[in-house]
């Protein structure tokens, strides 16, 4: 067998349809587009116009707004800390922070900071720092007997 003896199979290719060719072609003159308005024409740009009627995207009301000053937090579970120092990819002598859980593979990348979260169980004493923890995150860590750092500004305002 040579390069080009390969075909596709019979059937699983269909050739394009070539239009304006001649009106004994059967899609000639006018090439399938009908006669005459808008959609004949080249450069037709009528997506949510509704013929005149007040489209559908100005007839629902507008609801809510986005809060330019929104932190954007990586999430980690209390769960998945210990199973990445199981795995030896955290040690838990060191503090726990954005780097040492960047580079163990558990964020892919630094966002406003970390958010502690109480999923999962955690049997080993670990200090972690991070920028936010839920309350029983917190209570889980220290029932471990590690301990939570945070950021005096989240401090005050927990």
């Amino acid at each position: 067998m040579k390069l080009n003896d390969l075909s596709e199979n019979e059937g699983a290719t269909k050739a394009r349809k070539r239009v304006g060719r001649g009106i004994g072609s059967g899609s000639g003159k006018t090439a399938g587009r009908g006669v005459k308005g808008q959609k004949s024409r080249s450069g037709v740009a009528i997506n949510g116009f509704e013929g005149g009627q007040m489209p559908l995207y100005r007839r629902l009301p507008k609801r809510g707004f986005t809060n330019i000053f929104m932190k954007n937090f990586n999430e980690v579970s209390v769960g998945r800390i210990q199973t990445a120092i199981d795995a030896k990819k955290l040690d838990a002598k060191v503090a726990i922070t954005i780097e040492t859980l960047k580079a163990a593979g558990i964020i892919r990348r630094a966002k406003d900071g970390v958010r502690l979260l109480s999923g999962g169980e955690i049997t080993t004493a670990v200090t972690v720092e991070v920028a936010g923890a839920s309350k029983v995150a917190i209570e889980k860590i220290e029932k471990a007997g590690g301990s939570v750092k945070l950021p005096a500004v989240a401090a005050a305002a927990e």
